[in-house]
């Protein structure tokens, strides 16, 4: 491998945002390792994250599996991209479940990716973690999605104080898009304004930017990705 390029892994690597990472640090000769449940076969290491364990346990085997990748290198950036989205209010039948099912995706993920960001981050390398525009304010109709954003905000603000565990000089900063131009939203919502769907490979080139340490944003940011007439903007929250 070239001295210059660069080491990331992409936690979430399998979905449609991950996927436009990967594909986009791979094309810069960069090494790329894959976190999900599926493997990317893009990346040059796949770790795999099995579902049905508890949280510690999968932090301790998704951490187990990135040190034997690792293999005593650091890399310059983790980006969390990991998530989904269910709906419903406090009356909804499945309420609880899909509260569970948010934390589960949002939350578990985040935390585990800052965990490892804590041992395997170079000093001066980056954490993204990924937020929603539309936690900063109430969220009733996807209560349980609304409250999991809103924890990685406040975790992204934890890790960027001193004392957060995280190596000197780390910058660590959470998106918060509105929707994504992603396949199944364009499947899922046919007739909706795709003028303001926020691009994949707008949001990959922001994390290329900050691997360059360009254009990087100020520690602990909560960056909202406002797309309009298919331009969009970043506007610190």
């Amino acid at each position: 491998m070239a001295a210059e390029t660069g080491r990331v892994f992409v936690y979430g690597g399998k979905g449609a945002l991950g996927s436009s990472c990967v594909s986009l640090f791979k094309s810069k000769k960069w090494w790329v390792g894959s976190i999900d449940i599926n493997a990317n076969d893009e990346a040059d290491d796949n770790v795999l994250v099995k579902l049905g364990q508890s949280w510690k346990e999968q932090q301790e085997d998704i951490l187990n599996q990135v040190t034997k990748s690792l293999n005593g290198s650091k890399v310059d950036g983790i980006i969390c991209v990991a998530g989904g989205w269910a709906g419903g209010n406090a009356a909804n039948k499945d309420f609880i479940k899909n509260c569970d099912l948010m934390w589960n995706q949002s939350v578990w993920s985040s935390c585990i990716a800052a965990n490892i960001a804590s041992q395997h981050l170079k000093e001066g390398g980056f954490l993204s973690l990924t937020g929603a525009k539309a936690a900063l304010e109430g969220t009733p109709g996807m209560i349980g999605y609304g409250m999991a954003k809103a924890a990685v905000h406040q975790l992204t603000k934890s890790l960027a104080t001193d004392g957060s565990g995280l190596p000197s000089g780390s910058l660590v900063a959470s998106i918060l898009p509105v929707t994504l131009d992603t396949p199944m939203n364009r499947k899922w919502m046919p007739k909706a304004d795709t003028t303001t769907w926020t691009p994949l490979e707008f949001i990959a080139n922001l994390f290329w930017e900050w691997s360059q340490n360009e254009k990087r944003p100020s520690n602990g940011s909560l960056l909202q990705l406002v797309t309009k007439d298919n331009k969009t903007e970043v506007i610190p929250a």
